[in-house]
C-alpha cells in the first residue's frame, strides 16, 4: 500500500501489485476465462493468498452452500490485505480514502462487503453496521458500493435511531436522501420507534409521533408503488378502499420508472421484516387512510411528487446497479436494465467503473497454453480424485494456511 497524497486532513492511499503478483493476476484471469473453478483451485494451491482467487472461490462455495469455507476464504483475503497496510492507514480514523477506480483497491471493498453480509446473516447486525460505516468512509463522496442503500436497515436492526436521524439530517442537503425510498421510509420508522419508547419524555414522544406521521404520509405519496407489495410480503390483506383506489392500485407499480422499481424492490425484499410488528402495521394503516383523504382532496403535494417521479428516476447510476448485484436479492437483480445484464459480470469485479485507473496492463501472450497447464495441475493436485468436474465438487482441505510469500503478496514493503 502506498500513500498518494494528503489533502485537507484526508489521506489518499492505494494498494499496489508487485511484479510477481501481476503475473499471478494474469494467470487468474486465464482461469476465470476457462469457466472451470478447478483452475482457480490449482492457482490457489501455489498462491494461497491471491485475493481475487479467494473472492471468486468464495462465491462458488457459497453457491454450493458451503458457508463455512466461503467465510474462511473471505477472512483469508482480509488477512492478506491487512498484512499490506501502510503504517499510516487507519480503519477507524475516517480520514483514509481508497479510490475505487483503481482495480487494486476494488478487491478490498468487495472483501469487506462480503464479510459484512456474512456477519449480518449470522445475527451480528451491530458488527455488520461497523463494517458498513467503514466501507462508506473509504469513499463517502462516490460511495462505489452504494452503502446508503443498506446502512439505514442495519441501523434500524441495531436500534440506532438517533444516529440514523442524524445521518439523515446531515446528508440530506447534498445527497438528497429523501429521494431514496429506503431512507424516506426508514426516517419515518425511526421517529415512530422513538415515539414508542416508554422511558422517554411524554412531550418528546408526541413530537416524534407527529413527525413520524408526517414523514410516512409524504413518503407514501412520493412512493405509492411500495404499499401493496409491502402488505403482500407482510401477509396483510388491505382494506377494500385501498385495493380499489387508483393511487395505490396496480397502475402505481406498472407506471414506475425503471430506476425507481429497482430501488423499491431492493428495499422491500431487504426491510419488509421491520414492518411486521402489530404496532407498526396499525400505524401504517392509519397513515394510508390519511393519504387517501389527501389524494381525494387534491393535495398539491400529490401532483408535485408525480412530476418528481417522472423526472428523477429514469436511470440509476452505476453504483446502484453494482449494489443490487452484490445484494443477490433475486427480485432486485431481475429488475436491472438490459444494458447491465447483457454484459459479462464477474464476481471479483462487478461492473468496473468506465473511468478506471489502470496501473499496469497485460502483455500480449497466449492464454491457451496457460489453461492447458492449469488443467494438468488440477489432475496432479487432486491426487486420488483426478476427475475434473465442470462446477466445483472439490473439497479444500488441501489448501494450506501458509505464511504470505513476500514476492507474491499485494504489497508487503510496509508490513
Amino acid at each position: 500500500m502506498t500513500l498518494l497524497e494528503s489533502k485537507n486532513g484526508v489521506q489518499y492511499f492505494t494498494f499496489e501489485h508487485s511484479r510477481d503478483y501481476q503475473q499471478v493476476q494474469f494467470k487468474f484471469l486465464d482461469a476465470v476465462k476457462s469457466m472451470d473453478p478447478n483452475n482457480i483451485v490449482a492457482l490457489l494451491q501455489l498462491n494461497p493468498y491471491h485475493i481475487d482467487s479467494l473472492l471468486q472461490l468464495s462465491d462458488v462455495c457459497r453457491i454450493q452452500e458451503d458457508q463455512e469455507m466461503a467465510r474462511d476464504l473471505i477472512e483469508r483475503a482480509l488477512y492478506s490485505f491487512e498484512s499490506a497496510f501502510h503504517p499510516l492507514f487507519s480503519l477507524t480514523s475516517g480520514t483514509c480514502r481508497l479510490d475505487y477506480r483503481r482495480p487494486e483497491n476494488r478487491a478490498f471493498y468487495l472483501a469487506l462487503y462480503k464479510h459484512m453480509m456474512f456477519l449480518e446473516k449470522r445475527g451480528c447486525p451491530r458488527t455488520a453496521l461497523e463494517y458498513c460505516k467503514l466501507i462508506l468512509s473509504l469513499d463517502p463522496d462516490s460511495d462505489p458500493l452504494c452503502m446508503l442503500l443498506l446502512i439505514d436497515f442495519l441501523m434500524l436492526r441495531c436500534r440506532e435511531y438517533q444516529s440514523l436521524l442524524q445521518l439523515y439530517r446531515d446528508w440530506e442537503d447534498y445527497r438528497n436522501l429523501s429521494q431514496l425510498p429506503n431512507f424516506s421510509f426508514s426516517a419515518a420508522l425511526c421517529h415512530f420507534c422513538l415515539s414508542q419508547q416508554e422511558d422517554g419524555d411524554h412531550e418528546e414522544r408526541n413530537r416524534h409521533r407527529h413527525k413520524a406521521d408526517q414523514l410516512l404520509q409524504n413518503t407514501l405519496i412520493m412512493f405509492p408503488g411500495v404499499l401493496m407489495p409491502l402488505l403482500d410480503l407482510c401477509s396483510v390483506q388491505p382494506d377494500a378502499r385501498v385495493t380499489t383506489h387508483t393511487y395505490f392500485g396496480p397502475k402505481s407499480q406498472i407506471g414506475q420508472p425503471p430506476a425507481l422499481t429497482e430501488l423499491t424492490v431492493l428495499y422491500l425484499r431487504r426491510s419488509c421484516s421491520l414492518w411486521k410488528e402489530a404496532a407498526v402495521m396499525l400505524w401504517l394503516e392509519e397513515s394510508v387512510r390519511e393519504v387517501l383523504h389527501r389524494v381525494d382532496a387534491s393535495d398539491p403535494l400529490v401532483e408535485e411528487c408525480q412530476s418528481k417521479r417522472k423526472q428523477r428516476y429514469q436511470s440509476a447510476p452505476r453504483n446502484i446497479h453494482r449494489h443490487v448485484l452484490l445484494s443477490e436479492i433475486k427480485e432486485a437483480v431481475s429488475s436491472l436494465p438490459l444494458e447491465v445484464t447483457s454484459q459479462p459480470l464477474m464476481g471479483f469485479d462487478p461492473l468496473p467503473p468506465p473511468d478506471s485507473i489502470m496501473s499496469y496492463t497485460r502483455p500480449e501472450s497466449s492464454s491457451m497454453v496457460l489453461l492447458y497447464v492449469y488443467s494438468l495441475n488440477v489432475i496432479v493436485l487432486c491426487g486420488s480424485r483426478p476427475q475434473i468436474f465442470p462446477w466445483f465438487p472439490l473439497r479444500f482441505t488441501s489448501l494450506p494456511l501458509v505464511p504470505i510469500n513476500p514476492c507474491v503478496a499485494v504489497s508487503t514493503s510496509n508490513r
